[in-house]
Order: structure tokens, then sequence, then C-alpha cells
């Protein structure tokens, strides 16, 4: 039977203090509160959750089997509704941004410039989430997108930010062992399953045909592929320059010079019409098309 919505939040701030003092009166204390009015709303959650959570004793409560199951859950949960209300509606509030992006994006390219606009603009904080694949213009709260592709869909403005580059990743010890092309079918090939520009666009390029050899191992993620290279799983493909700064922190360098296909593919930033963006989310569009002017 499908649990009905809790009617007051109320109760789980009472469940909670009540768990950390082992107490109904000294959760009153601390909640400015009766004990018999923190019994009662306890009595009230547990009723509403036919489930009893606290053993009751004559000086102080413990908590039930589920009660304790419960406890971790109103916990994680108040202490995000607490944080994010300090953030937006705190003293020191901060103008917001909100932008959405692939993952390689945000963990690479964006990791590395991104403390570059916190320090010209302190009192903008940038919010990053990753990217389902989907429209901008279709996700509430989004000021901003990156979306990676050709050009794309939307229902407001778009600008090209930079190109593609595939190469093959190694760890240094193991790139210095690749001679020319197919010494690299001697060696597990990370590919993208999602990714049209692939291991056999870069062979194509080198006049490899025969790939009867080949040992392909598939993710869906370059931030996953380039982990992998990195531990000693294979060589993955860099997605140059999105993915440059995750390549050299995770200790991983080309294995060949000159072994490099463009995949025709670009990460544009997509917004809603001009007109309608934040003076903080048309700070962040002018720093992002700034940065990325000589890329392009």
């Amino acid at each position: 039977m499908p649990i009905r919505r809790i009617p007051s939040l109320n109760w789980l701030r009472v469940f909670e203090a009540a768990a950390r003092h082992q107490s109904f009166s000294r959760a009153g204390d601390d909640l400015n509160m009766s004990g018999p009015a923190v019994s009662q709303q306890i009595k009230a959650l547990e009723g509403h959750l036919d489930t009893r959570l606290f053993e009751r004793g004559a000086r102080a409560v413990t908590l039930t089997e589920a009660g304790r199951a419960f406890l971790p859950v109103v916990r994680q949960s108040l202490l995000s509704v607490e944080t994010t209300a300090a953030s937006l509606f705190g003293q020191a509030r901060h103008r917001t941004v909100t932008i959405r992006t692939p993952i390689i994006f945000a963990a690479s390219w964006l990791a590395r410039n991104l403390p570059a606009f916190h320090a010209e603009h302190p009192d903008i904080q940038v919010h990053v989430m990753s990217d389902d694949g989907d429209d901008l213009m279709r996700h509430e709260g989004i000021d901003l997108s990156i979306i990676y592709g050709g050009t794309p869909v939307s229902e407001g403005d778009s600008t090209a930010l930079f190109g593609e580059t595939i190469y093959p990743l190694a760890p240094a010890d193991l790139a210095t062992t690749i001679a020319g092309p197919g010494d690299l079918l001697d060696h597990t090939l990370i590919e993208i399953s999602s990714h049209r520009t692939s291991w056999l666009s870069l062979f194509g390029a080198a006049g490899v045909t025969d790939l009867a050899q080949a040992r392909f191992c598939f993710t869906d993620s370059t931030v996953i592929a380039m982990s992998m290279a990195a531990a000693g799983q294979g060589i993955a493909l860099a997605r140059a320059p999105a993915s440059d700064f995750l390549s050299e922190r995770l200790g991983l360098v080309r294995c060949l010079d000159g072994l490099d296909v463009k995949s025709g593919l670009s990460y544009h930033l997509a917004m809603r019409s001009q007109g309608t963006l934040s003076p903080a989310s048309a700070t962040f569009r002018d720093w992002l098309l700034k940065s990325t002017q000589a890329l392009r």
C-alpha cells in the first residue's frame, strides 16, 4: 500500500531532535516546545507511518529498528533544506547561475577554468548540473546549457564554443611502447559506445583496415574511459580540448604524434533568448565566450 505524504514536516524536525537527545523533554527544550507536545507529534508521525519509532522508558526514549533506519534519511533531508536555504537566502547571499553540461566538459574544461571566473566574479555562484542529452529548454531552473553535437536545436540562442579532436591516450610508460598505429591493436581499446567518431575513425585515417584482432571494451562516458586507461585497463581516446585537463590530471599522454581525427562535432553554448537572461547569467555567458575564443 503506498505511503501518503507526511502532512507536517515539523514532525520530522521533532523526530530528529528526540532521536538526538533520546528524550522528549530535552527535545522540547531544543525546539522551544513542551515535552508532551513533542510526544504528541511523535505519536502523530508514528500513526501516519503505522510504525513505532521509539521505545518509551521512564527517563529516556530509544529508537526502534525502524526508527534507526529512518533517522539518517531524515537528517540528510533536513540538512539539505537548511544548506540550500542558507545558500539562497543567507546574509552572504550570492547571485547564482545554473549551467547544464556534459560530464567531460564539466569535469575537465570547466573544472580547470571555473576558478578564474570565481576570481573575477566572487559574488556569482555557479551551480553545475550534468547533462542528460536532451534540450535545455525542457528544464526549469537551467540558465545556460552546454550541448555536445552538431548545431543544437533549441528555443533560444546558441553559439559554438570549440570543436573536438580525438587521439589515443595512455599512461606514459605504455604510450612510449606504441611505435605505430598497428601497435595499438596489442592493447584493449576503450570505446565510447555513443560516439560516432571512434576507434574505427582513427584506424581509418591511419590506413589500418585489418581489425580482426582488435579488443574493445565499451563504456558510455569519456570520464570513465580515461579513468580506466589511467588504471592500466587499456587505451582511451582523448576528446580534446574538452578532455585536456582531466587527461593531464590522470597522467595520460598522447600515444602517437600526428595520429588524430577531427570529429566534426562541437560544444555549443545554448541559452534562452538573451532578453530573459539574468545579469549573473549574462556575465557568465560573456566570460565563457571570451574564455573559449582562442579555441574556435
